[in-house]
């Protein structure tokens, strides 16, 4: 029977907001196991204690914006709308239905006056790995490393030609104390003590946002992007650690300092580190072996001009430090430079009757010369990892890992462009974007783990009555 659905939204109703919120929505579950209080006393010093207008609960403000990157909300003054019609969000920002919402101008004075020159969001990055690691969902015992690119607010074409200094490596003085070692073991002498300058490059720089870089690499964009550098924990897959560069900057440049940084800070004890191609350098080797660290590295085979022999075809042999030629016969050292690389020549008068000359070098004197780094034993023993069992195990995981994790923040937290301008506050939106995700995988594995323990529970009970729930023996849980 069809019947005319009567306007009752005027009339008076006693509702609390408390029933309005779904018992499994995700803000609830987030709301039980976080707690958001330490934010009040790590800000603490930014206000005036005794004189002004009574200021907006810093705790809300920052639950704001988490609601904002949760739910990939990218602009201040829609995520002030959708808290205005938004019961959940009342429920989690602890208002009541008429309770009036923050001005987003509010919102966004207070995070670029007050907030920005802060280390607040970085603590609460940290805090919030903290309290996962007290629930026991972090160990840090095997980490995953990897970068992704964020579209910068700024227009490609609106750029200038501008000499940059390129980032350095992290492990130059170690370098240069084993360059010094491996001269003289070989007779040869030291370099002259030089101070490291930096390398100037012409490139562009936008005009919009200087502090991005100009990315060219194989199969991305080109343009200008921010590189978010990420560290994953093997165990449910929590952030550890977020780091953000220009895009011109390599993977592998501030790889060994952001490790030891976590270990300093969350006290990891790591074994092993599952990296791509791109972390597969000299140095991180070296850093990994002194560090005592396992690494699962890709391997990237080396470019080589067509048609010419490549590097492995000539045989190093460690007895008597020297490289042996398809054709047989040896490559002698000669020197190492200052880039760390040991140079082997062949005897010109070896190679001119050489049938794989033409294959073999363009020199004008018939000299073959190879190269290998001082630390390329350590490169070798790393590469070996990746055709162990446990190296094929460990790697495997980077695709439910880290690489996981970077399509869910980009596919659900709004990360595929950079909210703002400048290194600091694209820094910002990663560590908070990072963060929200943390939050969100403690919520979500606290919640399964409490219904496993349900479950269990429940098997304890029926077990010695019945027999009909056999389908409770095949759970295996982790509690």
């Amino acid at each position: 029977m069809l019947r005319e659905h009567g306007n009752k939204q005027t009339a008076l109703e006693f509702v609390s907001i408390e029933e309005l919120v779904p018992r499994d929505h995700l803000l609830r579950k987030i709301d039980k196991v976080i707690d958001f209080e330490f934010i009040r006393n790590r800000v603490r010093d930014l206000y005036c204690a005794d004189n002004g207008r009574p200021a907006i609960d810093p705790v809300v403000l920052f639950k704001m914006l988490f609601i904002g990157y949760l739910y990939g909300i990218r602009s201040e003054r829609q995520l002030v709308r959708d808290v205005q019609v938004n019961v959940a969000y009342r429920w989690f920002l602890r208002m009541g239905l008429s309770d009036k919402v923050p001005d987003a101008s509010t919102i966004s004075q207070n995070r670029r006056r007050r907030f920005l020159s802060s280390t607040i969001y970085q603590e609460i990055f940290d805090e919030i790995v903290l309290q996962a690691m007290r629930r026991k969902m972090v160990d840090g015992k095997v980490l995953y490393s990897d970068s992704t690119h964020l579209k910068a607010n700024a227009n490609k074409h609106k750029f200038k030609l501008q000499d940059v200094q390129k980032s350095t490596r992290d492990y130059l003085e170690k370098l240069d104390e084993d360059i010094a070692k491996d001269r003289e073991s070989h007779g040869k002498k030291p370099f002259a003590a030089k101070q490291h300058k930096p390398e100037i490059k012409e490139t562009k720089v936008s005009t919009t946002d200087p502090d991005s870089g100009y990315m060219v690499r194989e199969g991305k964009p080109k343009g200008f992007f921010y590189l978010d550098h990420r560290t994953v924990d093997g165990r449910h897959s929590i952030i550890t650690d977020t780091f953000v560069t220009p895009a011109n900057v390599h993977d592998s440049i501030p790889y060994l300092d952001r490790l030891d940084r976590q270990t300093e800070r969350f006290g990891f004890n790591v074994e092993a580190v599952g990296l791509d191609a791109g972390y597969f350098t000299a140095g991180i080797c070296k850093g990994l072996e002194e560090r005592d660290i396992y690494g699962a590295i890709a391997y990237r085979r080396p470019t080589h001009i067509k048609g010419y022999l490549r590097k492995i075809d000539f045989r190093y042999e460690a007895q008597t430090d020297s490289y042996r030629c398809p054709n047989g016969k040896t490559l002698q050292y000669r020197t190492t430079d200052r880039g760390g690389y040991r140079h082997y020549a062949s005897d010109a008068s070896d190679c001119v009757a050489c049938p794989y000359l033409s294959r073999c070098t363009r020199s004008a004197n018939s000299t073959k010369v190879v190269t290998r780094h001082i630390w390329q034993d350590s490169k070798d023993r790393i590469n070996e990892h990746r055709l162990t069992t446990q190296g094929k195990q460990i790697y495997g995981r980077r695709k439910e890992t880290v690489e996981r994790s970077f399509a869910d923040s980009k596919q659900l937290h709004g990360h595929r462009y950079a909210r703002m301008r400048g290194l600091q506050r694209v820094f910002e939106q990663c560590l908070l974007c990072a963060a929200v995700q943390n939050m969100k995988k403690i919520a979500l594995v606290a919640d399964r783990k409490g219904f496993l323990r349900l479950l269990r529970h429940l098997w304890e009970v029926i077990r010695p009555q019945e027999t009909s729930y056999g389908w409770l023996r095949t759970i295996k849980v982790e509690c």
